[in-house]
């Protein structure tokens, strides 16, 4: 069984032609490439603390001519958005790694455009026989009590993922009980 499956969580990624897409933590740009074919008249900021990875971006998307990925260095406590410029963050595996995740959580909340969403992808921590240790696997409870402390919650989850928990959460005033 596959870890991960790239092909099934870009279909599950819902993305429109012209979203701007944050991919948080986007290390060499694993995720950022094929979500820039996915947004043709949008963009993908490719955002990370590490300014190795995003170097490693700027050259693929220099050699490969994919005009649309922009790398953006944040920094441990602060994602490095503008204020309502996001259509969709995406973060996988990457959430359990923050430093300081309630500060990070914040901007990245306040990156929302209205009806914006927060795809948060983490190995699932109830299930024990994922093979990953505790500390890089989220529970949905803790994800859900964690991201509410930043003014998000969830709209949905979908277990489509072999072993991970790919959970959207959107800006509690853009959710309708």
């Amino acid at each position: 069984m596959q870890e991960e499956r790239t092909d099934l969580l870009m279909e599950s990624l819902n993305l429109n032609p012209s979203d701007v897409v944050v991919d948080l933590g986007a290390g060499t740009g694993y995720f950022s490439f094929p979500m820039a074919t996915k947004v043709p008249d949008g963009k993908v900021l490719a955002v990370d603390i590490q300014p190795e990875m995003l170097a490693i971006i700027e050259h693929r998307t220099a050699n490969y001519g994919v005009p649309n990925v922009e790398t953006v260095l944040a920094s441990e406590c602060d994602p490095s958005l503008e204020a309502s410029s996001a259509d969709v963050v995406l973060l996988v595996d990457a959430y359990h790694e923050f430093s300081c995740p309630l500060e990070v959580m914040a901007g990245v909340a306040a990156s929302l455009k209205p009806g914006g969403r927060v795809l948060l992808v983490e190995y699932r921590g109830e299930d024990p026989t994922i093979g990953i240790k505790p500390l890089h696997t989220m529970t949905l409870a803790q994800a859900e009590k964690e991201m509410a402390a930043v003014g998000l919650a969830l709209t949905s989850v979908s277990d489509e993922l072999p072993k991970q928990h790919l959970m959207t959460f959107q800006k509690k005033e853009h959710v309708i009980d």
